[in-house]
């Protein structure tokens, strides 16, 4: 299913993200340009070349970015992307994976669970949860740089996960792993994620259309000649 828009119903606006009339660049480059968009609860993919603004979405989701124009609205309690909801209702993880290099796998999700303002126990719980689905039990005194690249991806994905977020954002979290990682990923989305969790996804990986209950196709918005820029 492809979609520039979505008419929500007034009883699910309170699990929609927002994006109206969103304007950005980079410098003299163009990104967005009254971009408007709704997305709700399931797990929304969006598709396309690189460059076509997918990553760029996600960070002005995530108050990462700010636009030159247009805003984010998010659920409640949030409203807007602040810090305070960056700690604790979002879950993000990025193309360069950004675990702390000098932690192992456990402080990088301890941390994570702090911030959130979580308990121990249930951040005992829930990490150790995550290791197990995950097959990263054996591998949580670890450090990043000890790991395969695919290991890596799955413990960003844990770390994610972590605090249980209302609002999940993915940047190519399946780029350049084999099917048995890929799968491993697919799974965990499609089982433990709430009702009520956001979950978008940015990816040109076509094996994460099958867990998709939506599909946005960036490259509909892009011109022909831009595509062909992209691939020369």
């Amino acid at each position: 299913m492809v979609r520039d828009k979505t008419v929500t119903q007034p009883d699910a606006e309170s699990k929609t993200v927002s994006c109206n009339n969103l304007r950005f660049s980079y410098g003299k480059e163009l990104v967005f340009d009254s971009f408007s968009c709704d997305f709700g609860a399931g797990i929304t993919l969006i598709k396309g070349y690189s460059g076509c603004g997918k990553s760029t979405l996600l960070k002005l989701i995530a108050g990462y970015l700010s636009p030159k124009r247009g805003s984010v609205k998010l659920p409640l309690p949030w409203k807007k992307p602040t810090k305070k909801f960056q700690r604790e209702g979002l879950g993000f993880v990025f193309q360069q994976l950004n675990l702390l290099p000098l932690a192992n796998l456990s402080s990088n999700l301890n941390l994570v669970a702090s911030l959130a303002g979580m308990s121990g126990r249930a951040t005992r719980e829930r990490r150790d949860f995550l290791f197990d689905r995950l097959g990263l039990s054996e591998l949580k005194r670890k450090k990043p740089s000890n790991l395969s690249g695919g290991q890596q991806q799955r413990a960003a994905v844990a770390r994610a996960l972590m605090k249980n977020p209302p609002i999940l954002l993915l940047d190519e979290p399946t780029s350049g792993l084999d099917d048995t990682n890929t799968e491993v990923i697919k799974n965990i989305l499609s089982d433990e994620l709430s009702e009520e969790c956001t979950c978008i996804v940015s990816s040109h990986d076509h094996r994460l259309e099958e867990i998709a209950n939506e599909i946005v196709d960036f490259n509909r918005r892009l011109p022909v000649e831009r595509h062909f820029e992209e691939m020369a």
